[in-house]
């Protein structure tokens, strides 16, 4: 069985900050737990901008609380989030994920995330190699 605490785990490596500060990951699950799944609590700070792109996963994404909008970019459709909505990135949809206010978000990434990924300059996660 595994047990975590998410105060644990933001004090330690699997918090996870975006180099644009537009974002903060905690990865509570991970490759190496060996789920088949990773599991994330993120932050997305209030008046940001992330292009997303995840060509290499699909990801479902929970909204515990705040408000924001998600636009996709094939079709420009815009999609308000906000405490209780679930989005699911199943067809590896480019978008911009908007917070208005900060966002607390719980993700579920397939193939799972090994742990420290960030968004390269196109939005991707890259598929990293086991540590």
């Amino acid at each position: 069985m595994i047990v975590r605490t998410l105060q644990d785990a933001e004090q330690s490596e699997r918090r996870v900050v975006s180099p644009d500060g537009h974002w903060e990951s905690t990865r509570m699950l991970l490759k190496d737990d060996n789920m088949g799944f990773s599991f994330h609590i993120t932050t997305i700070y209030a008046n940001t901008e992330t292009h997303i792109w995840y060509q290499n996963h699909l990801e479902s994404v929970y909204c515990i609380s705040g408000e924001g909008e998600i636009e996709t970019l094939a079709d420009s459709k815009v999609y308000p989030i906000k405490p209780g909505i679930l989005y699911v990135l199943d067809k590896h949809d480019e978008h911009l994920l908007r917070g208005h206010s900060e966002l607390k978000l719980a993700c579920v990434f397939n193939p799972p995330l090994n742990g420290q990924e960030v968004h390269d300059k196109d939005g991707v996660y890259p598929l990293l190699e086991d540590s």
